[in-house]
């Protein structure tokens, strides 16, 4: 199928990178969807549904590791399949499509709210804290704590090849908090003078491990060694519940003209260039997770994707998948 303008050209932005952070990227994919829902001319369920569905796997295609992205998916199909299983008519699973969408953009929203709130509390008067690439909800936490009294400063890595660290550090900086934008390569050198370290995360596995840009695991190795706690704010919609049955989450890997122009690499020689953008790490360095329902070890995200994502066995996900994103007829 042909995707509306609209909604193409959003595929588009975050296939580029132009829409960047796992919030928004899950935010404009559902929009995405929204507009093919509403600009579908079909006239009855079964083409209806399947429009919507072949839309679906299009924006799946544009950010493999984005987690968010597939969970905003599925939030919309799964109500549009089970309303279209329910006998519902036309016109009403075409609402329920644009209704579904509109409530997860909602919940996002909500959601960075929430995580400011609880996450402002692990912030104390005097820490100096330390941040990787560009979080929307590490950046309401900290917004939350400062607009809240509490007095601290940030180092921000500036997060190589794209500098997404720049953005974090213009943000907080806007506002007034002490910031020092640093080389990914300098955490290790200054992470004594830092308290706690707290970064986003792109998704969440059922055994609590992170997958984060690119430079996070590092980040809580050298963490880990100077015995500084690590935070990771991730609104539950980042949780994998693929992972529940041994799936593992993509690493995308971009253009490596990103790293390094083909002006530049050519007189190298024959060097290969990797551009990974994420990487994984491990729950055992990772102090706790803060979530819009709370704060919770990482061993806790089982229990999220039981109760948030209603997914409560192997087989019922396998089961769930198949309905949400199946080939139509």
């Amino acid at each position: 199928m042909t995707l509306p303008a609209q909604a193409s050209r959003i595929a588009e932005d975050i296939r580029s990178m132009r829409v960047r952070g796992a919030r928004l990227i899950a935010r404009s994919a559902v929009e995405a969807l929204q507009i093919v829902a509403r600009n579908s001319s079909a006239g009855d369920i079964t083409t209806f549904v399947a429009e919507l569905a072949s839309a679906a796997r299009f924006l799946l295609q544009t950010r493999p590791t984005a987690v968010s992205l597939p969970n905003g998916i599925r939030f919309v199909m799964h109500r549009v399949n089970r309303a279209k299983e329910g006998g519902a008519s036309l016109e009403t699973i075409r609402a329920t499509a644009v209704k579904a969408a509109q409530e997860f953009i909602d919940n996002t929203d909500t959601a960075i709210q929430r995580i400011g709130e609880i996450g402002a509390r692990r912030i104390r008067d005097g820490d100096v804290l330390l941040t990787h690439c560009n979080s929307s909800a590490v950046i309401s936490i900290m917004k939350t704590a400062w607009n809240q009294g509490t007095k601290f400063e940030v180092y921000v890595t500036e997060t190589r090849p794209r500098f997404q660290g720049r953005i974090t550090a213009k943000a907080l900086a806007g506002i007034g908090i002490p910031v020092t934008l640093i080389l990914d390569d300098a955490v290790r050198y200054f992470m004594h003078d830092v308290d706690k370290v707290l970064v986003g995360a792109d998704a969440v596995t059922a055994n609590g491990a992170l997958v984060n840009k690119i430079g996070t695991s590092l980040l809580a190795l050298a963490a880990h060694e100077a015995n500084v706690r690590v935070f990771a704010a991730a609104e539950t919609y980042k949780f994998s519940p693929e992972t529940m049955i041994g799936e593992l989450v993509t690493i995308e890997e971009r253009d490596p003209s990103e790293v390094i122009s083909s002006h530049e690499l050519r007189p190298l020689g024959a060097v290969k260039v990797r551009n990974p953008s994420f990487d994984v790490t491990p729950p055992e360095f990772i102090d706790l997770i803060i979530t819009e329902q709370g704060i919770m070890p990482p061993l806790g995200a089982m229990l999220i994707l039981e109760d948030i994502l209603g997914v409560i066995t192997p087989e019922e996900l396998q089961e769930y998948q198949t309905k949400t994103l199946q080939e139509q007829d």
